[in-house]
């Protein structure tokens, strides 16, 4: 079997879509954050656990939070 055709059959994390979209928050005051979409996880094909693919790596602190992806979430916009 060549190797096109076993990757043809099993689904990649490009096909299933991701598990969780890693977003980067910044707080701007007492009631404001700023959140930019910075990468996304997939689950592991075998066992627990989950691969994270970040496109962005913050480097001014703040926090980075997992959520399921929506539809609806605009990004960068807040949540």
């Amino acid at each position: 079997m060549t190797r096109n055709d076993k990757q043809s059959r099993k689904e990649t994390r490009e096909t299933q879509g991701p598990a969780l979209i890693a977003w980067h928050v910044t707080e701007k005051g007492e009631k404001k954050a700023f959140w930019t979409r910075i990468g996304a996880a997939w689950h592991h094909q075998k066992g627990d656990g989950l691969t994270l693919q970040l496109d962005l790596v913050p480097v001014t602190g703040g926090r980075i939070v997992l959520l399921p992806p929506k539809e609806d979430r605009n990004e960068g916009a807040g949540a």
